[in-house]
């Protein structure tokens, strides 16, 4: 493909809820208040039974349960909240797709977001954003399903070692997941802000204008590709990528999370 804007005249663009729209307004406005949030998400009732079923998993370890959306926002906080609706809404989003493992597919995607928002908590970064990008970056991936079928064969064929499908997406695509789905994501008007970590997200280093957010989800990213992720990997992650966000390898390595402990939004 010659450009981005040519790959995407082959693909038709998923259609997302209204509700997903309207949040993602909320993203783009500082000034949304929490009666707005609730209440978008209240109209839904598929999503706001997923988010309280969310905010009463063990994950959250509340003192209480959680009976409404305005109790989750209250218990969980806005942003966490309106985060975990957006990413059920994209998880029903996109369709199965032969030749890839849908299970193994979000649960990659929910580690994603969980290393990105462990790594962003400790940097002082947005969570919810850090999240959220997370959870998007190989959305990228299913719209290459889309384009091109016999592609993503060659993408997903084993072994897939933390950053190999980066590789193979820009020698056979052209581009990696991570740019479509921050074309995708412009289209769909989030911030910017993701947009642009989207774009780095396989080479946080490449650009002048360092995106931090950028550099969390490659991290994230590599993290959640990794079989069995544990404190030993550390060792294997890139060193210019985590002396640019001036994190500390024997802290991560000594606070290392457990996927177990993320949250499963698909």
């Amino acid at each position: 493909m010659s450009s981005i804007e040519s790959f995407f005249e082959t693909v038709q663009l998923p259609s997302i809820p209204d509700l997903a729209h309207s949040l993602i307004k909320t993203l783009n406005d500082e000034d949304a208040t929490i009666e707005e949030v609730s209440d978008l998400i209240s109209r839904d009732p598929a999503i706001s039974a997923k988010l309280l079923r969310l905010a009463n998993s063990a994950q959250f370890g509340l003192p209480r349960g959680v009976g409404s959306v305005d109790d989750a926002i209250a218990m969980v906080g806005m942003n966490k909240v309106r985060t975990l609706a957006l990413g059920a809404c994209l998880a029903g989003t996109f369709p199965k797709l032969a030749g890839l493992d849908t299970h193994t597919f979000w649960k990659t995607s929910m580690a994603s977001a969980g290393y990105s928002e462990w790594i962003a908590r400790k940097l002082g970064v947005d969570t919810s954003l850090a999240w959220l990008t997370g959870m998007m970056v190989r959305l990228g991936e299913l719209l290459i399903a889309q384009a091109e079928p016999d592609t993503l064969a060659e993408i997903e064929k084993l072994p897939v070692w933390p950053g190999v499908r980066w590789k193979r997406e820009r020698d056979l695509v052209g581009f990696t997941e991570g740019q479509l789905t921050a074309e995708l994501a412009l289209r769909w008007n989030f911030p910017m802000q993701m947009v642009q970590a989207l774009r780095v997200s396989a080479d946080p280093l490449v650009e002048q204008a360092f995106s931090r957010l950028g550099a969390v989800i490659h991290i994230g990213s590599l993290l959640a590709d990794t079989p069995n992720a544990g404190p030993e990997h550390v060792e294997g992650l890139p060193t210019d990528v985590l002396a640019a966000l001036h994190l500390d390898a024997d802290w991560m390595r000594d606070h290392f999370p457990s996927n177990a402990d993320f949250i499963d939004a698909s």
